[in-house]
């Protein structure tokens, strides 16, 4: 159910037995970074993921972690560790959920009673150990909110997602062109999807990040559809300087807009993909010789 992210299936055994990624480790730090925004995109807009907004989070988050990491040899001496934010084999949501920061719930994605499920994972991972922090309660009950909203019906049942029909895959992992029987599904989606996210009752405690560097331009906020629609290369490369919507490249983001702008031929595209996810609001650890199930992805 991965598509073409056949990355997914790879290094299996590293994503069971963080040891092969840190020899001798003892203990998986996992750390959230809220990405939530204060402001919206325009209504009359094309939608990109909330993620999106701002600077590519690898950038933010990775540097981050190496200043604890620095920070934690300084104080405690000799300590071997990596850290990890989406670009490793590492179960980061499974990890995330065994150390107690939140569950993984019906859309897959890791809740949280205190501020729902809008931000970045990563992760820590030492030859230190530590006193270990535990699981939470899964507090998604009845509610079937993110299956009832999912317009591809990706979510196929309750904590399962088939990757490969999520608006995200379509417009940001698929090389080739959109399936014709997605037409009409979108709902203004362009660059990822949060419609899941969005109707999760846990989301209403969601609070605006502080971190000035998720902050989106001026320009992305006041784009109409018009805009989108002629959007330039040039002007794709100011807006989305250091952006993650670089990843579908100019070529990929006109191929989306072309296939969800209503009454117009699709573009055929092809769409290239790149080679190869301060401390984060919350934190907590699990013990690394122990691994926890992985989450859908």
């Amino acid at each position: 159910m991965n598509g073409q992210m056949s990355y997914m299936e790879n290094h299996f055994d590293k994503r069971l037995d963080p040891t092969l990624l840190v020899p001798g480790a003892k203990s998986v730090v996992s750390l959230l970074l809220n990405y939530y925004p204060e402001e919206s995109q325009n209504p009359d807009s094309y939608k990109i993921s909330k993620y999106a907004y701002g600077t590519d989070y690898h950038f933010v988050i990775k540097e981050r972690l190496k200043e604890l990491l620095y920070s934690i040899q300084s104080e405690i001496g000799d300590v071997d560790g990596r850290v990890f934010v989406d670009s490793a084999p590492v179960l980061d949501k499974a990890w995330a959920a065994r150390s107690g920061l939140g569950w993984i719930g019906k859309n897959s994605n890791l809740l949280t009673k205190s501020v729902g499920s809008f931000y970045f994972i990563a992760e820590l991972i030492i030859d230190l150990p530590l006193e270990y922090d535990h699981a939470v309660t899964d507090h998604c009950g009845s509610c079937t909110a993110c299956l009832d909203a999912c317009p591809t019906e990706a979510i196929v049942a309750p904590y399962i997602v088939d990757g490969s029909k999520c608006i995200s895959y379509f417009t940001i992992e698929l090389k080739e062109n959109i399936p014709s029987g997605m037409q009409g599904k979108f709902d203004d989606w362009v660059f990822g999807c949060d419609i899941c996210q969005d109707v999760c009752p846990w989301n209403k405690f969601s609070k605006p990040h502080s971190e000035p560097l998720f902050n989106p331009k001026p320009e992305l906020l006041a784009m109409s559809k018009k805009d989108w629609e002629e959007i330039t290369e040039e002007t794709f490369r100011v807006v989305f300087k250091d952006s993650p919507v670089k990843r579908t490249k100019y070529q990929g983001l006109k191929r989306n807009i072309d296939f969800v702008k209503p009454n117009r031929p699709i573009i055929k595209a092809s769409v290239s993909l790149p080679e190869g996810s301060a401390p984060g609001i919350e934190a907590g650890t699990a013990c690394s010789r122990k691994p926890g199930p992985q989450g859908a992805p």
